[in-house]
C-alpha cells in the first residue's frame, strides 16, 4: 500500500507553503500540487478520495465503499495491490514484493521473487496489469502507470488503468442439452432482473448479464444486486440465478453448470441428424434403425442421407413432428429437460407408428439422445410394436463412443465492455486517435494480461474470457460500476504520434523500484503471478514488433 493523502488533490491538507516546496523539490507531479481544497463541510480527520464519482469522506481507519481506498491516519491508501506477471516465475503461487527500494542484500535471490532484492535483470519478462493499478475516472489525469520498455530490440509502452464500466455485460454460455428457459426471458438474481436469455449455439445456451441498463437503469437494488452478482462471476465465483419460465440454476466459469438441482455432464456431440451422421457406419449392421431424439433437429438413420449412401433397407418408421430433409424432424417435442432436449421422458411417445409395408417383425431399434445419456433398444413383435430388450454389447460399443464425443460441460463467462469515459484521456489528449490505432493494429488491448478481442465499429469494445485473467481481476464502486484492469501496449513512438502522454513515462526498472508516478493509490506492495499458460506474453503482438 502507498501511503498518501489524496487522490489527485481533492483531500489534499498540505499547507500552501507545503505545496510551493514540494512544486519547487519536484516532489510531486505539477497538477498534483494544483490540489482543490478541502471541502469546507468535512470533519478535519478525514478525506476525500475521488477515484469515483462518489467521492467517499474517508474516516480513520476506515475504508470508502468499494473498500479499494482506507484512511490511514491521514493518509489515503490503496487498499489493493498492482498484480504483475513474470514469464517465467517458477512458483505457481502469487508472490508479494514491495515497491520502493531493494530488500537487505543478504536475502537476495533475483531467482526466487519471495526473496527478490530489487534485481532489474527480469525487467522485461514482467508485465504490470491494470488489476489494483488504480484509475482516472471520472477525471482528466494521466493513467497510474505509463510504462515503457524494450522487447526484440523495439521501444515499447504500456498504458496501465483500471477501468470504471457502466455500459459492460457478461456473455455466458452454458454447455447443456437441458431447457434454460425461453429466448428473451428474464433473468434473475435474488428476485432482481439482471439479464436474459439469448439464442441457443449448438448444445450451449447463452446469456446476457448485467449491462448499463440494470447497472444503472432500473431501481437502486436492481443495480446493487447486478454489480454484485457481476463481480462474483467476473471472479470465477459461482452464483445462483433464476430463468422466468425455465430453470434454476448455479454456475460459475470454468465449472460445469448445475441446472436444477442437477450437475451437467456432457454437451452434445451434435444435433441428432449430426449424430447420425457421424456414426452412421458404425451403426450400419448392428441395427436397422436408430433414432436420435433431439429438441431442435431429430435424425432417423434409414431415412437420412447417410443411410441412403449405406443402402440401407427404409425401416418404416413414422415419427412426429415437422419434416424437414430427408431424415430430419423439427419439433418432435417441446423443449425441456428429458430427452435430448424434450420434455419426453418415453422416447416411444415421439413415434406415430409403422408402415407395414416396409417394417418386418425382428427389426432392431436403437433410440439415444445427443449425449448418449439415454439410450433404449427395441425389437419389433409379430404386430410391428416394439418391446424393449437389454442393449447388445456391441450397440452399447457405440453408445459409449458418442458420450466419448462429447465434451465435458463448462459454463464459459466473457466479460465485455466498452472503454470510453475519461479512460481514454488517461491515455492520450486525442482519443479518437487511440481508437484508430487500436483498430489498425498499431496497439495491442489487453486486460490483465489476457488477449482481449476488439469489436469492430466504432468505440473501443473489448471482451475477454474471465478464465484466462488472473484472479479477482474485478472489483466494483457504487455508482453502480464494475472496475476491471485494461493496457494499451504500442510502439513508443506511435504513442508520441497519437498524442500520448510522453512527459508521464517511466521505464519499467524505474516503477519496479518506487511504483506508479504519481503516488495517487497505487499500492507500494505488489503481486506478482505466472503468466497463464494459455496466453502468449501481451508484448508479443506481430505487429507491435514486425
Amino acid at each position: 500500500m502507498s501511503n498518501h493523502n489524496k487522490t489527485d488533490g481533492l483531500g489534499e491538507s498540505l499547507s500552501e507553503a507545503e505545496l510551493q516546496s514540494a512544486r519547487e523539490s519536484e516532489d510531486l507531479p505539477e497538477f498534483l500540487a494544483r490540489a482543490k481544497p478541502r471541502n469546507e463541510r468535512m470533519a478535519s480527520d478525514k478525506i476525500e478520495c475521488n477515484a469515483c464519482p462518489v467521492l467517499c469522506q474517508i474516516s480513520p481507519g476506515k475504508s470508502g465503499a468499494c473498500d479499494r481506498y482506507a484512511n490511514d491516519n491521514g493518509f489515503l491508501l490503496r487498499v489493493d495491490p498492482v498484480i504483475l506477471l513474470r514469464k517465467n516465475l517458477d512458483s505457481e503461487k502469487s508472490v508479494a514484493v514491495p515497491f520502493l527500494g531493494p530488500r537487505p542484500q543478504e536475502h537476495a535471490d533475483a531467482q526466487n521473487p519471495s526473496n527478490w532484492d530489487g534485481d532489474l535483470l527480469l525487467a522485461n519478462e514482467t508485465f504490470i496489469t491494470g488489476i489494483g493499478s488504480s484509475t482516472t475516472y471520472p477525471d482528466y489525469k494521466p493513467a497510474p502507470f505509463i510504462v515503457s520498455s524494450k522487447h526484440d530490440g523495439v521501444d515499447l509502452v504500456t498504458v496501465v488503468t483500471e477501468g470504471i464500466f457502466s455500459y459492460c455485460s457478461y456473455k455466458v454460455k452454458i454447455d447443456t442439452d437441458r431447457y434454460l428457459g425461453p429466448e428473451k426471458a428474464n433473468i434473475l438474481c435474488k428476485g432482481e432482473v439482471v439479464g436474459h436469455v439469448t439464442t441457443a449455439e449448438y448444445g450451449s445456451q447463452m446469456l446476457s448479464i448485467g449491462g448499463v441498463h440494470h447497472l444503472t437503469g432500473g431501481s437502486k437494488k436492481e443495480g446493487r444486486i447486478t454489480c454484485e452478482l457481476m463481480e462474483q462471476l467476473g471472479n470465477r465465483k459461482a452464483v445462483e440465478l433464476s430463468i422466468d419460465g425455465g430453470a434454476n440454476l448455479i454456475i460459475q466459469a470454468g465449472k460445469a453448470p448445475i441446472v436444477d438441482g442437477v450437475e451437467e455432464k456432457h454437451m452434445r456431440v451434435g444435433c441428432g441428424s449430426a449424430a447420425i451422421g457421424i456414426f452412421a457406419r458404425q451403426f450400419f449392421g448392428v441395427a436397422d434403425e436408430v433414432v436420435v431424439v433431439d429438441d431442435h433437429i431429430t435424425g432417423v438413420l434409414t431415412e437420412h442421407q447417410a443411410g441412403k449412401c449405406l443402402e440401407m433397407r427404409p425401416s418404416g418408421l413414422k415419427i412426429i413432428g415437422r419434416k424437414s430433409t430427408p431424415g430430419r424432424y423439427f419439433q418432435v417435442a417441446n423443449p425441456g429437460t428429458g430427452w435430448g432436449g424434450t420434455d419426453i421422458h418415453d422416447p416411444l411417445s415421439i413415434i406415430e407408428g409403422w408402415d407395414p409395408k416396409k417394417a418386418w417383425p425382428g427389426l432392431k431399434l436403437l433410440m439415444t439422445s445427443t449425449t448418449g445419456a439415454m439410450a433404449s433398444w427395441y425389437e419389433l413383435n409379430e404386430d410391428l410394436v416394439p418391446i424393449e430388450k437389454p442393449i447388445p454389447a456391441a450397440v452399447q460399443v457405440i453408445i459409449d463412443r458418442i458420450v466419448e464425443n462429447c465434451e465435458p460441460s463448462l459454463t464459459s463467462v466473457l466479460f465485455l465492455g466498452g472503454a470510453g469515459g475519461s479512460l481514454r484521456a488517461g491515455v492520450t489528449e486525442n482519443p479518437i486517435l487511440l481508437t484508430q490505432a487500436i483498430k489498425k493494429y498499431l496497439v495491442n488491448v489487453t486486460c490483465g494480461g489476457a488477449p482481449a478481442y476488439v469489436w469492430p465499429g466504432g468505440g473501443i469494445t473489448v471482451m475477454v474470457d474471465v478464465m484466462r485473467m488472473p484472479e479477482n481481476s474485478f472489483g466494483t464502486v457504487p455508482t453502480p460500476a464494475i472496475v476491471a484492469p485494461i493496457e494499451f501496449s504500442m510502439k513508443l513512438e506511435d504513442y508520441r504520434l497519437l498524442g500520448g502522454h510522453m512527459e508521464y513515462v517511466q521505464s519499467i526498472e524505474e516503477i519496479l523500484r518506487t511504483g506508479s508516478w504519481h503516488k495517487d493509490g497505487a499500492p507500494t506492495a505488489r503481486i506478482i503471478q505466472k503468466l497463464d499458460d494459455n496466453n502468449h506474453w501481451p508484448l508479443l503482438n506481430p505487429p507491435l514488433l514486425g
